[in-house]
């Protein structure tokens, strides 16, 4: 027994520089618009200083140009822009009939605007920079907490969607997890309250924890108080530093192989089956507190169970999927969009939620996005099938950037 993944799931090295780096420096400006824009302007510029006569000065009217440069260009455009307008500039000013002290004066405040210009272009791009490294480092860090998938147990086939959101004030700790254990397998699937760099460390306390007592615990009302006392021992320590506490709502199953799945869920979405070609949320008779809030329940939590036939595909979801909204401020309707993909696989199923959430949403995401598509693993691998090969190929798919699909 063994939890099995093929090896293109693994992550790969992350370029020098990333797509967050790299639009952070790129130009907002085309050099050919710039050139022919600045073109224009000197020329409007200097006819207007021709017909009103000596007593209209170019220079003032020049220097603010570098300075709007700075805000859409990259620092060599900036750079030529200043150039461009020290020439006009002197070339004007030589050409005047003022004295020596006006002619120093006016390109000594030209040069000075120009290097400024180009002074804040280049902090602009820096810090620019600098905030894309820190959202692509907290992307990178949930995607290496995070297990890649799909991944094939005893029990089940496991397919994921994760989008995390590389925005620093608005990056989650969506959690997903998926354990082999001696009793079975074990899945958890959670949101940690808040945002910030800190909801990924409740995260992460919540998800070290899971992958211990999935193993350890008999009972998955076991593995559930496991991961309660993990975030109430997180919430003191963040207590202690100063952090705001926090909890983790969490859909925790376990699955032996039948045709039953034992849930407890801990205050978070239910689950939904595809099957026959119908969608239907599954109805739990109990939702309880969220992980970290036990104390305010006087109710124990239980596990309970529900059907799990053959060829279903039973779909997990955070809210990042369900709380997505488009222009007009309505939240994405989960459960009016599953019907028509009934019939697909998991993998398909995924890809098709992943593509209408981004057509739903205008690509303008607030939070993290984690879905699970499980469906029970063949008991005997019959004709035709080859599990290995069917790991490997929806692997290798997996990988695949959605945009070529």
């Amino acid at each position: 027994m063994g939890l099995q993944r093929a090896e293109t799931t693994r992550t790969p090295e992350l370029p020098e520089v990333d797509a967050g780096e790299a639009a952070a420096a790129a130009p907002r400006v085309g050099n050919w618009p710039l050139a022919a824009g600045l073109a224009l302007l000197t020329l409007a510029i200097v006819l207007l200083h021709v017909f009103s006569g000596d007593d209209f000065e170019v220079a003032p009217l020049l220097v603010v140009v570098p300075a709007l440069a700075s805000v859409f260009c990259t620092v060599r455009q900036t750079v030529g822009v200043a150039v461009w307008i020290m020439i006009v500039v002197v070339g004007s000013r030589l050409a005047s009939d003022g004295s020596f002290w006006d002619l120093a004066l006016g390109i000594g405040f030209t040069v000075l605007a120009c290097a400024l210009g180009v002074g804040s272009c280049a902090a602009r791009i820096r810090h620019t920079t600098q905030i894309a490294r820190l959202r692509s480092a907290a992307g990178a860090l949930q995607r290496q907490i995070l297990r890649p998938l799909p991944v094939l147990t005893d029990q089940i086939f496991a397919y994921g969607l994760y989008e995390p959101i590389e925005e620093d004030r608005f990056v989650g700790g969506d959690i997903y997890e998926v354990v082999e254990s001696p009793y079975g397998t074990r899945v958890i699937i959670g949101d940690v309250q808040g945002k910030g760099l800190p909801a990924i460390g409740a995260g992460f306390a919540a998800l070290g924890a899971f992958r211990e007592a999935a193993i350890r615990e008999p009972t998955l009302t076991g593995v559930v108080a496991a991961l309660e006392d993990a975030v109430v021992r997180h919430n003191e320590f963040s207590s202690q530093t100063g952090e705001t506490e926090r909890f983790v709502t969490a859909l925790v199953l376990g699955f032996d192989g039948g045709d039953q799945v034992q849930v407890v869920n801990c205050g978070h979405l239910p689950p939904r089956l595809l099957l026959d070609g119908e969608a239907s949320m599954i109805r739990l008779r109990r939702t309880y507190v969220p992980l970290g809030m036990a104390e305010l329940s006087e109710e124990e939590r239980t596990a309970e169970w529900f059907g799990f036939p053959p060829g279903a595909t039973l779909l997990v979801v955070t809210d990042g999927v369900t709380e997505a909204r488009d222009a007009s401020g309505a939240f994405y309707p989960l459960d009016d969009r599953l019907g028509p993909w009934a019939r697909r696989g998991p993998r398909e199923v995924l890809d098709a939620l992943h593509a209408d959430l981004e057509k739903f949403s205008g690509g303008v995401r607030r939070d993290d996005i984690a879905a699970l598509a499980l469906r029970r693993a063949p008991s005997g691998g019959g004709p035709g099938l080859r599990r290995s090969e069917a790991v490997h190929e929806d692997a290798r798919r997996a990988t695949e950037p959605l945009r070529d699909r």
